[in-house]
């Protein structure tokens, strides 16, 4: 696991760089291979009209083609899965969702379909006029297109650094929903968790615990000990169990003087007979009579924790019993809202009420307000699930709620 905990932004210079390492190869291939078959390009004449011979550039185009198709499948399915590619593992680099994983085929697809698009069309150019025979026009009109292609590709790649959000993201990343980070300057959120990170990535300043006073009550005694030069004390039936005081304390030799000084053996309580007429008193334990337990005098209940979450821009919050976040939070009609957390948002990921918090016992009830990017919980051991719209979720200590580009964390004190 990496040692450091921050996210760093890739930089245009690192990206362009992974870009001309990942299609270097590839590009001098197809170069050659359309260089060599222009070159054997032959005409005749036959029957008044000129006939070229492209049999060599066809045969040596479609080779290098198909090799560059094969290529290009294996490096977006290997970037993917693991936001790795040749280029970005030289300049120690990773893309990633928007959540900090893996792209996936879609992002990885979409990324690259804006980069390479005029590429493609400059493709369908040449094999148009291959076709229809227009030699003479295709380096009028193929020539600019590849040096179009080419400056398309490095305009879209170091995009990012017109980003007014850090230098975040460039023009196919905010149309992909992806991001590129430096997991040599930083941490590389693939492995270590997303964005949000494992709960040990971001441990919250909160304040310490607080201590309470017990609420259980401490037992009382039940063997006195005897002080010296007192007499020894027998129980009798109906003192303490029963309720009565005790009896006056019985001398351990009622027709001899008390020696302090001597010891005296104990003489066995004669056994108790209740009067005549009356029931034997029955033995009696605390804790049968459950319903009347009662705290301590003197001692309070046990206050419950404060939760708190704090924003990845630092904002500490404690949780009330309600409360609603987003760009400009505001409570609906009839709606009663504690709190209104506002967070600022210049990218607008997030929506102006994303998110509404409910207080209950140790946890928050969270539910996503139908916003436009979602909301997604990853718990302290790391299991990520995103919310329904509507739909609320009991959320605990040491989690991660992450909404739009943003998130926060739980924590109690």
């Amino acid at each position: 696991m990496d040692n450091k905990a921050e996210l760093v932004p890739a930089s245009a210079g690192k990206r362009l760089g992974a870009a001309v390492l990942d299609w270097l190869g590839p590009a001098v291939v197809l170069g050659i291979a359309l260089g060599v078959g222009a070159a054997g390009i032959t005409e005749r004449r036959s029957n008044g009209f000129i006939v070229y011979d492209t049999g060599l550039l066809v045969l040596l185009g479609s080779i290098a083609v198909g090799l560059t198709l094969v290529y290009t499948l294996v490096l977006l399915g290997v970037e993917a899965r693991s936001g790795n590619t040749i280029g970005n593992q030289l300049m120690g680099i990773r893309s990633a969702d928007a959540d900090g994983y893996a792209p996936g085929g879609g992002i990885v697809f979409l990324r690259g379909l804006i980069t390479g698009g005029v590429l493609l069309l400059a493709i369908l150019a040449a094999i148009l006029l291959l076709v229809l025979g227009w030699f003479g026009l295709a380096v009028f009109i193929l020539g600019p297109l590849f040096v179009l292609s080419v400056a398309w590709a490095v305009l879209v790649v170091v995009s990012n650094a017109w980003d007014k959000q850090g230098k975040l993201r460039g023009w196919h990343d905010k149309a992909s929903k992806g991001l590129v980070f430096d997991v040599s300057a930083g941490r590389n959120p693939v492995k270590s968790g997303g964005i949000a990170g494992e709960y040990n990535f971001a441990p919250m300043d909160l304040p310490p615990v607080q201590q309470v006073a017990s609420p259980v009550a401490m037992p009382a005694a039940r063997n006195p000990v005897q002080q010296p030069g007192q007499p020894l004390q027998i129980p009798q039936p109906g003192g303490p169990v029963g309720g009565a005081p005790h009896a006056a304390p019985m001398p351990l030799h009622p027709t001899a003087p008390h020696n302090p000084n001597q010891w005296q053996p104990p003489v066995a309580a004669p056994p108790w007979t209740a009067p005549a007429g009356e029931p034997a008193p029955v033995s009696a334990h605390p804790d049968d009579d459950v319903e009347r337990t009662q705290l301590r005098p003197g001692v309070q209940a046990a206050a419950p924790a404060v939760l708190r979450i704090r924003l990845d821009d630092g904002q500490n919050v404690e949780v009330g019993a309600s409360l609603l976040i987003g760009r400009n939070p505001a409570a609906m009609a009839g709606e009663s809202v504690e709190q209104l957390v506002p967070v600022s948002d210049p990218g607008r990921s997030i929506s102006k009420t994303h998110l509404q918090l409910r207080r209950e016992g140790d946890g928050v009830w969270v539910t996503d307000r139908n916003s436009t990017n979602g909301s997604a919980v990853t718990t302290p051991d790391g299991i990520q699930s995103r919310l329904v719209p509507g739909e609320a979720v009991f959320v605990r200590p040491g989690s991660t709620v992450q909404f739009g580009d943003r998130f926060f964390h739980l924590g109690q004190a």
